[in-house]
């Protein structure tokens, strides 16, 4: 066997090993917990309200909360890499993220003076 090969042997035992923990972990679980099946476990969960017939209209809260936190994660995902090259961004680099902040900022200010962030 040729060392080429090997390695991928070693990544296919590593590959079996975390299937086999990953299985073991569940089996215990499943061994573990208690099971004491009840008619209100099985009710369709909204959102914290009660559960309507048919097709029920959910809070658009839910929905910004959402869209605001992949704006923000998005954000981070620029952010990471443009701070590992900011030396070889220069000036330049750094007026551009400026301004990526400050456009973030200002949609955040926004939702905030309109209310979205508010729960009640």
């Amino acid at each position: 066997m040729t060392e080429f090969y090997r390695q991928y042997l070693s990544v296919a035992v590593l590959i079996g090993a975390a299937a086999l923990m990953f299985g073991a972990m569940l089996g215990a679980g499943r061994l573990l917990r208690p099971n004491r099946p009840q008619p209100e476990k099985f009710i369709t969960y909204e959102a914290g309200s009660d559960p309507v017939g048919g097709w029920g209209q959910s809070n658009v809260r839910y929905y910004v909360y959402a869209l605001l936190f992949v704006m923000f994660d998005v954000e981070a995902v620029f952010i990471f890499p443009w701070a590992v090259n900011l030396k070889s961004l220069g000036v330049y680099g750094l007026i551009e993220m400026a301004v990526f902040i400050i456009v973030l900022t200002l949609g955040l200010v926004y939702a905030w003076r309109k209310g979205v962030l508010r729960w009640a």
